[in-house]
């Protein structure tokens, strides 16, 4: 017995009309017909009276469409559990991030091969609120260790780096040391342009007990980029990964001397702090701590 007969049956006695239930299957009215006949000798009962005005279901007609709707519905529950269950991810995201990004949604899939990626590039407090809100499931954040009414789990830390001029004489050293680099302007994207780089780089430089000189706030990161590589007297400072993002010929990234980190985190809405977050925190570890 196949489901197809199943089917064309239960089609033909929603519709009590041949026709209709061809046009429904979208085949011809001669298969249908065929696969029900076929049925009715499988069974050795008639299904269906048929006449030239009339089609309507038998006494045993009636049993059987019960049984059919039951066993295409059960066939429909084996195919949807054998197909893969999609699911759709949502991270927030921010500029500088792109490597980290690739190897942890790799990660991820290797869990979990079977889901949806959705990047969403937003501001930090943009963010944070769209996590609040129930629109991301996940963001990754840098310098925040709590937020209000959200679960931050840290996942890495990133060294930070002198970005000098190619000019500048300190650009062919392996390190820049702070105390050499204080004399020179320190140029940062402005807060406005990027609050959350800009005060958790301008942080950490001061725990260092070191007050660089400031110099004029810049722009976006690739104003600072331009601006810094055009004066060989004055200097930016860049968290690792966004590094790797640079372009840029005209200058020379340098590991600071002392060397001075920043957390990075996973932060997820506190129901969820405890079930998937920990594969999220694993998967966007540093490659060292995977």
């Amino acid at each position: 017995m196949e489901l197809r007969a199943l089917r064309y049956f239960v089609t033909v006695a929603d519709e009590l009309h041949f026709g209709r239930a061809a046009e429904r299957l979208h085949v011809a009215q001669p298969a249908v017909s065929q696969q029900i006949a076929r049925l009715e000798r499988e069974l050795g009962v008639r299904l269906l009276d048929r006449s030239p005005r009339r089609v309507r279901l038998t006494a045993a007609g009636q049993r059987v469409l019960e049984a059919a709707r039951g066993t295409l519905a059960a066939a429909g529950r084996v195919q949807a559990a054998a197909k893969p269950v999609m699911t759709t991810v949502r991270i927030g995201t921010a500029a500088g991030l792109t490597a980290r990004l690739e190897r942890g949604i790799d990660a991820l899939r290797e869990r979990a091969p079977e889901f949806d990626v959705v990047l969403v590039d937003l501001p930090l407090e943009a963010r944070l609120n769209a996590l609040r809100q129930g629109d991301l499931d996940l963001a990754l954040t840098r310098g925040v260790r709590s937020v209000p009414g959200l679960a931050v789990l840290p996942a890495w830390t990133e060294r930070l780096f002198a970005v000098v001029s190619r000019r500048h004489p300190a650009a062919g050293r392996p390190t820049a040391g702070l105390a050499e680099l204080a004399g020179d302007a320190l140029r940062v994207p402005s807060r406005e342009h990027d609050p959350s780089l800009h005060d958790v780089l301008v942080d950490a430089l001061r725990e260092t007990g070191l007050c660089p000189k400031d110099g004029r706030p810049a722009g976006t990161l690739q104003d600072t980029l331009v601006e810094v590589g055009s004066d060989p007297r004055s200097w930016t400072v860049l968290p690792a990964d966004q590094v790797a993002e640079i372009r840029s010929t005209r200058v020379r990234a340098l590991p600071l001397e002392p060397a001075i980190t920043i957390p990075g985190s996973v932060v997820v809405a506190p129901d969820q702090a405890s079930s998937g977050a920990e594969c999220a925190v694993a998967a966007f570890r540093d490659e060292a701590t995977d």
